[in-house]
């Protein structure tokens, strides 16, 4: 997949009037949910929302309220790079959904990666469940940089991954484990942790192993 920039558009547009608005509408409903600490976005609600879109959102949105140390970005305007580790099953929904935008002046770049120098190049590491097997490595391999790592399998905070997706009821919700987030120098706003049903690692709460 060709590397471009992205980013998440946010909106205002109140209700879906024709084809065109669906990919701003679904924005805004996911912004509005983060910010409400509503912190579910159905996937059989809408025929125009799949599972995969869904998270394409989150995975936008998580650059807006992660904090990465200055040494992450080589400059102030290298771009924000998400990878894709595993099986894509996004098809072309980051293209539908985010276009020509930037995060406080950075471009959003969507690359598939499959080593661990290729890992390593990356602030948002999404790895797919066809990874499952080879999990322990590929968290290994990037546990001492600032990298967020994001998942979809059971027991994905356990082994020290830092946000989970799940699916209950038909929505897609998030699992976070604040304790790796901060061992990786990450910072995460209140706003992300306050939509999540699961955070690990909160003071008071026994250590993650």
């Amino acid at each position: 997949m060709n590397a471009r920039p992205y980013l998440l558009e946010r909106t205002t547009t109140g209700r879906l009037a024709t084809a065109s608005h669906v990919v701003r509408l679904l924005a805004a409903v996911l912004v509005a949910s983060m910010l409400t600490c509503l912190g579910t976005v159905g996937v059989a609600g809408s025929p125009a929302l799949s599972e995969y879109q869904v998270k394409a959102l989150f995975l936008f949105n998580f650059a807006k309220y992660v904090d990465w140390p200055p040494h992450a970005f080589e400059n102030d305007s290298a771009p924000i790079v998400i990878g894709l580790a595993g099986q894509d099953n996004f098809g072309d929904n980051f293209k539908q959904v985010i276009a020509g935008k930037t995060i406080n002046g950075r471009p959003v770049v969507v690359k598939h990666v499959a080593s661990e120098q290729e890992y390593k190049g990356c602030h948002i590491l999404f790895i797919s469940a066809s990874e499952k097997s080879g999990l322990p490595e590929i968290l290994n391999a990037v546990k001492d940089s600032a990298i967020l790592t994001v998942g979809e399998t059971e027991r994905f905070l356990a082994q020290t991954g830092m946000i989970n997706f799940t699916k209950k009821e038909n929505k897609i919700r998030l699992e976070i484990n604040l304790g790796a987030v901060q061992r990786a120098n990450l910072k995460i706003s209140s706003k992300l942790l306050s939509v999540a049903d699961v955070v690990m690692g909160k003071p008071g709460d026994e250590k993650v192993n």
